[in-house]
């Protein structure tokens, strides 16, 4: 069971990408085999000892909202409204701060609403709290084998040394095959929002860079599978993959 009790699912954006589904239908409650992509990552939080879940909306909020009404908790599901601005994802994270929806003093868990994963050996979210260590870290996050990275389009996001300190990849590093995805799913302790820039709206990556600079932003590599889910037509790839998990999981 984790010790983390608050997460944030990331569900303000206008998911251009995922048109024309989402000009009726906000991208977090697109469905993958029968369940929403918002309800996958939230009912995971759940399972894991997650007790509050702070969504962010913006595009087409009013639905998100009908949802949070009609879900049963563990966990609470309370709204941080970014309808007027859209802020980005640091913005957004730094507003349900500031309004005291995220613990001020202890690290949670962040979400995107694009992608979701399966467990493997252990629970994802327990593996992630085991390896938190507040001394060193002020970032921790998840990263995903190419292998079992179903959707993702890029090269490689970020290296891990032994240590499991991450870089950025460059060019070299992914020539060589040691860049790794980032899979959108990690921890942050809100000491590093100190940094965050005058702007109302920034991208988390401005604070990655500074716990990367700092040595403190660690990874943990995933032993599971992990979905990202960018267009509609990443869907059927979603499902298919999905299936023959499941499938393989069911006679291991």
């Amino acid at each position: 069971m984790t010790g983390i009790k608050t997460a944030m699912a990331l569900a303000a954006g206008l998911g251009t990408r995922m048109r024309p589904l989402t000009l009726k239908t906000p991208k977090p409650l697109i469905k993958v085999a029968g369940r929403s992509l918002l309800d996958r990552v939230v009912d995971a939080a759940g399972r894991h000892g997650v007790a509050r879940v702070v969504v962010n909306v913006h595009w087409l909020a009013d639905q998100i909202e009908v949802w949070a009404e009609a879900r049963t908790p563990p966990p609470e599901i309370l709204l941080s409204d970014e309808r007027e601005h859209l802020l980005e994802t640091g913005g957004g994270i730094r507003k349900a701060l500031d309004a005291g929806l995220l613990e001020r003093d202890a690290p949670f868990f962040v979400f995107n609403t694009d992608s979701f994963w399966c467990d493997g050996q252990e629970p994802l979210l327990v593996r992630l709290q085991a390896a938190w260590d507040d001394a060193r870290m002020d970032c921790l996050a998840v990263l995903a084998p190419f292998a079992r990275a179903v959707g993702y389009e890029g090269q490689g996001d970020f290296i891990m040394d032994d240590n499991g300190r991450l870089a950025r990849a460059d060019a070299q590093a992914r020539a060589k095959g040691e860049a790794l995805p980032f899979t959108g799913i990690y921890v942050v302790h809100p000491r590093l929002f100190a940094q965050a820039p005058d702007a109302p709206a920034f991208s988390m990556n401005v604070l990655f860079d500074v716990a990367l600079a700092r040595g403190r932003m660690y990874g943990l590599l995933h032993d599971g599978l992990w979905l990202h889910v960018g267009t509609p037509e990443a869907i059927a790839g979603a499902e298919a993959a999905l299936a023959r998990w499941n499938r393989t999981e069911q006679t291991a």
